[in-house]
């Protein structure tokens, strides 16, 4: 498949060193499998500017790097003004950094924001919970939650590039 136009996802948690990163991680990892890293461009930020410039948290490198996701290159960096323009999905990880985007995102494109849970199938919380102040078994979860709803976003993804290459 060769679509025609590019789709781009942002994933926002706080302070973009644990659950956005492990998100752009692992649906980098789906995107590649399926074929369509040209199709599809992968971003992350925090709602905060606690650390920008730092890599995620190593409990969140641990956790993602024993199923095989590497979050080691990314950097940690706060949601610019013009991202809401460049992306095409802004979807956060819970509704408190959800409130934050809509507060600071300029009407036109309110319609890109959402939560990242929408589009888990079998997950059965409406947010990703922060795993920071929690133990190991947080992060575990988180990569269930980030797993299954990047499974969803997928399938809508393709859906879009199928009909977005058939218009061309």
């Amino acid at each position: 498949m060769h679509p025609t136009q590019q789709l781009s996802v942002l994933f926002v948690c706080m302070g973009n060193i644990c659950r956005s990163p492990t998100a752009e991680g692992v649906f980098h990892n789906r995107v590649a499998a399926a074929g369509l890293t040209d199709a599809i461009r992968i971003d992350s930020a925090g709602t905060h500017a606690y650390h920008v410039g730092n890599g995620p948290d190593a409990r969140s490198q641990q956790h993602a790097a024993r199923r095989g996701y590497d979050l080691s290159q990314q950097r940690a960096r706060q949601v610019a003004s013009d991202d809401f323009s460049k992306f095409d999905f802004v979807l956060a990880m819970d509704r408190d950094n959800l409130s934050r985007l809509q507060a600071a995102c300029p009407p036109q494109h309110r319609h890109k924001l959402g939560l990242f849970m929408q589009y888990a199938r079998h997950s059965p919380s409406e947010v990703v919970p922060d795993p920071y102040y929690g133990g190991n078994s947080g992060f575990d979860l988180v990569l269930d939650y980030i797993e299954d709803a990047s499974d969803g976003l997928l399938d809508v993804l393709r859906k879009d590039l199928v009909i977005d290459s058939r218009v061309a």
